[in-house]
């Protein structure tokens, strides 16, 4: 046993071996670099012997070439002495220098022999030594063969060490075993898997020692394995207590964070163990069942569990119980989440290693988890509102100061770093389904905002006014609410997502005023079947062109205040076309209106009885007067438009009349008479539509009367085209059946007379200036009247 352990550890050889090596390492590198030494100075050298005679011969040209340019002058032969010297001064200099590099060269080669005999006999004392090595491992051979029963024997030493090391435990397993459940049951966790622990020891050492022995040995491995059998099950046991405390961790951790603390360590001992039987394994190939038990990784699986069954866990009611079910489960959500986040942040942080980062994986789980749930919310049927508020959420109270943005949690983690609580592709298909559904329900708010609206139309009572006296519905404002809530919905959510609403709800709003301009006109036509009915028909038909005015501005003010482009668009512009082409024909309807009652003494004029005295022009007046007295409660500019239009439909008509030759003035007399009465009349028309215009400019369209009983009053026929010339110069737009009919009605014109006034102005016909406003254009003469057209 000496001996062998004596060669066995016998350092002689190896030493030998390694000392040798090294030194013929060492010497070899020497030589060479002597070697290479010296032979670049003999090639230097023998460079420089070879150029030697060449560099002679340049030296000697250049010495005369030199000497030539010096003495190129006669009285340059004084300084010839000068020059010598300072030449032997530089041959002197030179002398020294190469002095100077060839005991350089010398020295070179003299520490270049040093090193070669220095080498010489590094190489004679290796060849000592490889000899020396080559006799003592001849020697060992024999002696290391002989070591396989020493290695035995410390194997079986080891497994007895081992096994007396672990009889304590062995023979008091079961006692152990019924300490550690008693232990666990307690909640008294860090001592129970102390004494988990040297169970595992004992049974993990033996196991091990048996691999040693014998690894095929699958018997007696089963053996150890059977009699330590319990301890698996306390490892369950208590691996059961570790997850129950990691569960309620967060309740926990405010009313005793000690036992969570236990159960970091007991995890952290585990960890340890388990990179110990890692590293082991790799070493020998034997590792004890159950390991690694990666406690860590399964404690982290169920934090993500106690996450998702939190975020779950908050839906308390449905739809069907409650309509508000989802605002409140985001609520309580919200507030939940929030509260969780900041105890583990305050408290239970302190429970773990700093490694751990404790906060920021259990941030994620939180993230991760409501993204999945929030993914699962929005895959149901949700309503339109239900869209609005999961989405208002995810998009703005999400990353809130409510929320994930709050400043105990920012500090810690961004939540703008994470991933998207929802997937663009999701957003982008709810707020597609959102905008089918608003359009859908906006479709059937107005229509039915519409309906209610026209019920109102029937009623007996006059609509109601303004604060400025106006007479309005309530149409455009339940409108503009139920846009105005929409938009500021819209609003919660997205600037761009806004846009598009705003788009829809103009869009919508088009469509509804053709609607709208349908059913006034309707209104009218039903109107026209009895006159009576509805009683307040021009308060209402009012209150329908002032609703325009009112639409104008709720539009421009749902523009400005949700929107950010200032371009019109082209809803813009068929909003604003449809608006007033429903106010001018509303303005039209109530002068159909006005003119129905005034047909009868419009009729009356310029016939015999109006000639003898009739006061169809003052009745006219008045009731011109009395239907205004209504009209001043529709809004400008719609107001001033339709006084505009009626004072033209009046004077219209009075022309007309004059047009259809209801009389012929007989004499000069009746001529005057007719002439005066029609100045009277154009005076009283035009007293009228400055009041009802508050001061605006009514003397064109009455001038066309005077101007026509200017001609009637004319009492020499010879100046009767002068009269009629100046009267086509102001109106460039009468017709020659105009002219043929205004001579007619005067009664006095012969027919030569008339063709000669018609032939000579035809040639002489004025042209109408851009600003010229049109006053006979539309005035038709009767076909009786007409005559072959003279004036082109």
């Amino acid at each position: 046993m000496n001996s062998h352990d004596a060669a066995l550890h016998h350092p002689e050889p190896a030493s030998l071996l390694l000392s040798g090596v090294t030194r013929i390492t060492v010497s070899r590198k020497r030589r060479k670099k002597c070697f290479n030494y010296v032979d670049e100075k003999f090639c230097n050298k023998t460079k420089a012997v070879v150029t030697m005679e060449e560099t002679d011969k340049e030296v000697v040209a250049m010495a005369v070439q030199r000497v030539a340019s010096m003495l190129q002058r006669p009285d340059q032969l004084d300084k010839v002495e000068q020059y010598r010297r300072r030449e032997a001064r530089k041959k002197a200099s030179v002398e020294a220098r190469l002095k100077a590099a060839i005991q350089s060269q010398l020295d070179g080669v003299r520490t270049g022999l040093c090193q070669l005999h220095s080498a010489l006999g590094d190489v004679k004392a290796i060849q000592g030594s490889l000899a020396d090595v080559s006799k003592d491992w001849r020697q060992s051979i024999n002696t290391i063969t002989n070591l396989k029963d020493v290695k035995d024997v410390v194997v079986q030493h080891s497994q007895l060490a081992s096994a007396v090391e672990n009889l304590k435990n062995i023979f008091s397993v079961p006692e152990i075993v019924q300490e550690t459940r008693d232990l666990i049951e307690h909640a008294e966790l860090l001592q129970a898997h102390r004494k988990l622990m040297d169970l595992e020891c004992s049974r993990d050492d033996l196991m091990y020692e048996q691999y040693r022995l014998d690894s095929r040995n699958t018997h007696d491995m089963n053996l150890i394995h059977s009699y330590f059998g319990d301890v698996q099950g306390l490892c369950d046991e208590l691996a059961k207590q570790l997850w129950m405390v990691v569960q309620r961790a967060i309740v926990t951790v405010r009313r005793d964070p000690t036992m969570l603390v236990s159960v970091v360590r007991i995890i952290e001992r585990e960890e340890k163990i388990d990179r110990r039987m890692l590293d082991r394994k790799r070493q020998t190939g034997f590792i004890p069942p159950g390991r690694p038990k990666a406690w860590k990784e399964h404690m982290f699986q169920v934090l993500e569990g106690t996450v998702s069954t939190r975020i779950e866990g908050s839906q308390a009611e449905t739809r069907e119980l409650d309509k508000m079910w989802l605002v409140k489960l985001l609520e309580i959500t919200r507030k939940n989440v929030l509260e969780d986040l900041i105890v583990v942040k305050n408290l239970m942080v302190q429970c773990f290693p700093p490694h751990y980062n404790i906060f920021r994986i259990i941030f994620d789980l939180y993230h991760r988890a409501l993204s999945t749930r929030l993914e699962e919310l929005a895959a149901e049927d949700l309503e339109a509102n239900e869209i609005v508020s999961l989405l208002t959420w995810v998009l703005n109270t999400y990353k809130s100061v409510e929320m994930m943005g709050h400043p105990e949690l920012l500090a810690e983690r961004n939540v703008n770093q994470l991933e998207p609580l929802l997937p663009q592709q999701v957003v982008s298909n709810l707020l597609s389904k959102y905008l089918q559904t608003f359009t859908s329900n906006i479709t059937g708010w107005l229509r039915k905002a519409l309906d209610t609206d026209k019920k109102d139309w029937q009623k007996e009572t006059e609509p109601e006014a303004d604060q400025d006296g106006y007479y309005q519905t309530t149409l455009p404002a339940i409108v503009f609410q139920m846009f105005e809530q929409n938009l500021q919905v819209a609003a919660q959510i997205d600037e761009s997502f806004k846009e598009d609403v705003l788009g829809l709800c103009l869009k919508q709003m088009n469509s509804f005023l053709r609607r709208y301009r349908e059913e006034a006109v309707a209104y009218r036509e039903e109107h026209l079947k009895d006159r009576q009915l509805p009683q307040c028909y021009v308060q209402y038909m009012i209150a329908i062109i002032n609703n325009c005015q009112t639409f104008k501005e709720s539009v421009n003010s749902l523009k400005k205040k949700y929107s950010k482009l200032t371009e019109p668009t082209q809803n813009d512009a068929a909003i604003k076309m449809t608006l007033n082409e429903v106010a001018r024909e509303g303005c039209q309807f109530l002068l159909d209106e006005v003119f129905l009652d005034l047909e009868q003494h419009l009729n009356e004029l310029l016939t015999r009885k109006w000639l003898m005295g009739s006061n169809a022009v003052d009745t006219i007046c008045v009731t011109v007067e009395d239907y205004f007295s209504d009209f001043a409660k529709i809004k400008k500019p719609y107001s001033e438009e339709m006084t505009i239009e009626a004072h033209r439909r009046v004077v219209m008509e009075y022309i007309k009349a004059i047009m259809q030759k209801r009389i012929s003035f007989r004499n000069a007399d009746e001529r005057k008479e007719g002439a005066d009465r029609m100045i009277k009349e154009a005076e009283q028309f035009n007293f009228l539509f400055k009041k009802l215009s508050s001061g605006g400019d009514t003397d064109r369209l009455c001038s066309a009367i005077t101007d026509i009983a200017e001609v009637f009053k004319l009492t020499d026929p010879s100046l009767l085209y002068l009269e009629v010339s100046t009267l086509v110069s102001k109106y460039p737009d009468i017709r020659e059946e105009h002219i043929m009919a205004l001579l007619a009605v005067r009664g006095d014109a012969s027919r030569d007379m008339r063709t000669m006034i018609i032939e000579t102005l035809n040639q002489n016909k004025p042209s109408a200036t851009a600003d010229f406003q049109p006053v006979f254009r539309d005035v038709v003469v009767a076909a009786s009247m007409t005559v072959p057209k003279l004036l082109k």
